[in-house]
């Protein structure tokens, strides 16, 4: 049951960053009756969460992914042979189990992949090195860190996913409330906010409180200048992730104990779906979600009060956290050349421009600028000085996302801190062995 929760809280990243993807329910071309056309056409296998039908589609029909795939498919000359997930197809199976089952048999060329995906694959050397790609002379120093095993870059984005707190301004401005920077400026807001009759300061889900904890865990480690040297310490077990995790922990426990997050209701929530409402309605002044909840009217795009995007309470400011998902190319990969130049053309700049300004999110390019609405504008505003913490890195020995997940889970449900700090001792542990 656990690997399979941080599977599910790993596909969120994913779903994340192809949200708006259509779902028409996938198909495979059939195949072509003329045996030379089929042995001489240039065809490129894409495993992903999204469903596509048919790959000549007009690009009316098309979101921002489908749209630098056709770019490639032009460019290149190659088909895309869209093999997608669905749950119903593969029933008990997650998304990221499904891939890791397909990478390791060789089943499909091009993969979009969550971090302990990455992770796992890059570490068994089952994914290419996508270094030497002109796309990835352009990449902010962010991501290649983020996507780098064991000294190769197997994988890149076509969005930068980072999270955030939503919150109501008007509500901190009702009671004289600057936004929040440190931990302790947090907890006085809850304070306030719970001494003048909001119940629930916070609204939560099972799935994005960990977002604290990486703010106050890394907050150092990504921005005090000694990042390298602090991950090989991590790797070598020199330095306990529980020591990092702590801080993060307490300050979770706390909230619950003060009755600032409901730990039952967060527990067995999904995310938006049980906070939005409140949130959306007045009643609850703070959320946290990923940069495109705030451009969805969905989410939270469109409020009846002022709403700003800031990032997490830490020792350094506001701290945004950033996972990532990515494009990989299998190793064995039976059309690896022409999958590797696929990659290429849609993370170039020209395919991130396009995908930036489709779905407004933060470019993986250092090149690539896009304008956010107002809402995100303290967030990006950080990103941009290069100010933030990754809550993905596949260069940790120790996978983050969806461990941090699951152990945040179990504080939820009574696990004391000292239980969830020997939980990351034990993960790392294993990871040396």
């Amino acid at each position: 049951m656990k690997n399979r929760a941080r599977s599910w809280a790993a596909l969120c990243l994913a779903a994340s960053t192809i949200l708006l993807l259509t779902a028409c329910g996938g198909q495979e071309d059939p195949k072509n009756l003329i045996p030379f056309e089929e042995e001489t056409e240039r065809v490129v296998n894409l495993f992903s969460p999204m469903e596509k039908t048919d790959p000549n589609a007009e690009n009316v029909a098309r979101t921002a992914s489908d749209l630098t795939v056709a770019m490639a498919e032009e460019a290149l000359g190659i088909t895309v042979i869209y093999r997608t997930y669905t749950a119903e197809d593969y029933q008990d199976k997650t998304y990221d189990e499904v891939c890791l089952e397909r990478a390791r048999n060789n089943m499909d060329d091009l993969y979009l992949l969550n971090p302990d995906t990455i992770l796992a694959l890059g570490a068994e050397g089952r994914l290419m090195d996508l270094s030497g790609l002109d796309s990835a002379k352009n990449l902010r120093e962010i991501i290649r860190t983020a996507n780098t095993v064991d000294g190769k870059l197997v994988a890149i984005p076509q969005e930068v996913v980072a999270y955030g707190l939503f919150v109501n301004v008007d509500l901190f401005k009702q009671y004289n409330l600057a936004l929040p920077e440190t931990p302790d400026d947090f907890l006085e807001c809850c304070r306030v906010f719970k001494e003048n009759g909001i119940e629930t300061p916070i609204g939560a889900n099972r799935w994005w409180l960990e977002t604290f904890v990486f703010a106050q865990a890394y907050a150092d480690l990504y921005n005090g200048g000694n990042t390298e040297a602090e991950i090989a310490a991590l790797n070598s077990g020199a330095s306990r992730y529980s020591d990092y995790m702590r801080p993060g922990f307490e300050f979770l426990q706390t909230l619950i104990e003060r009755g600032y997050i409901d730990a039952e209701k967060a527990s067995v929530s999904e995310a938006i779906e049980a906070e939005g409402p409140d949130f959306l309605a007045g009643k609850t002044p703070i959320v946290m979600a990923y940069w495109g909840a705030a451009n969805t009217e969905t989410a939270y795009g469109k409020t009846d009060f002022e709403m700003q995007v800031i990032g997490f309470p830490s020792s350094r400011g506001q701290m945004p956290v950033m996972p990532m998902t990515g494009w990989t190319v299998g190793a064995d990969a039976e059309h690896a050349e022409d999958a590797m130049k696929m990659v290429d053309v849609i993370t170039s700049d020209e395919a991130l421009q396009l995908y930036s300004e489709t779905n407004r999110v933060i470019s993986p390019s250092k090149n690539v600028k896009v304008d956010c609405v107002p809402a995100l504008k303290p967030l990006n505003d950080r990103i941009e000085e290069g100010v933030y913490v990754l809550g993905s890195n596949a260069g940790m020995n120790v996978e983050q996302w969806g461990n941090t997940c699951l152990i945040v889970r179990e504080l939820l449900n009574g696990a004391t801190v000292d239980e969830c700090m020997a939980a990351f001792d034990a993960l790392q542990d294993a990871s040396m062995r």
